[in-house]
């Protein structure tokens, strides 16, 4: 399993604050880790949904930024449950990994049904997941897997705050809402853009210096002729 290092500035502050509220939860001891991945993944898919209403409803903005924020509670417990009731598994932490570059697609695609830019979205969908597999790639040649600066939190963050934005917007200032929807995304798609081809050429040198043996081994064919 990779060793994890997050370099995110908000964690510290973030991450202990939630992980601190886990007695408090009284999840019952035999409920799988598995189970609050589920419920942080249906989490994000209402903070989608709110995402997707916040320029025609007031209140889809309060829907996103709980949905953001459920989402990342579950993230922050389910390791913990884990540990604490003797259920870590390989299965739960792939599904884990599995599912967060989903959660960060559907707010995309929430945010592009928005402000009604879908090509757009689209754009910010692809640099997204490339973003996810250049990750995932970088761990299993190093053996680390590491978060930015401005990682998985600082997203959550932004997102959550900028939700809340809309839903003022939407009560005080409805002509703009839609304008600075669109404004909101193309920045992140922008941001992704620049930050997609800089990480590419850092974690091509990183796995250069630092990483495992290159891989000089053959395809083995399973099937016989």
């Amino acid at each position: 399993m990779s060793k994890r290092v997050s370099h995110s500035l908000l964690d510290p502050l973030v991450g202990p604050a939630l992980t601190a509220l886990y007695p408090h939860l009284h999840i019952p001891r035999r409920f799988p880790p598995e189970g609050i991945v589920a419920i942080g993944h249906l989490s994000a898919i209402a903070g989608a949904i709110g995402l997707a209403l916040s320029t025609t409803c007031w209140w889809g903005g309060l829907l996103a930024a709980a949905g953001i924020a459920g989402n990342h509670l579950a993230d922050c417990v389910d390791g913990r449950h884990a540990r604490a009731t003797g259920q870590c598994r390989n299965g739960g932490e792939l599904l884990d990994h599995f599912t967060d570059p989903l959660s960060f697609t559907y707010w995309l695609v929430g945010l592009a049904v928005a402000c009604g830019r879908l090509d757009v979205g689209l754009v910010a969908v692809i640099v997204l997941m490339a973003m996810a597999v250049l990750t995932n790639l970088r761990a299993k040649l190093t053996g680390e897997f590491t978060l930015a600066a401005f990682g998985p939190t600082e997203f959550k963050a932004l997102l959550s705050v900028f939700a809340l934005a809309l839903t003022t917007l939407s009560l005080f200032a409805p002509g703009v809402t839609l304008t600075t929807c669109l404004v909101g995304l193309g920045a992140l798609t922008t941001l992704g853009l620049i930050l997609l081809p800089i990480q590419l050429i850092q974690s091509v040198r990183e796995v250069n210096r630092c990483g495992n043996q290159p891989d000089t081994s053959e395809w083995e064919t399973a099937r016989s002729s």
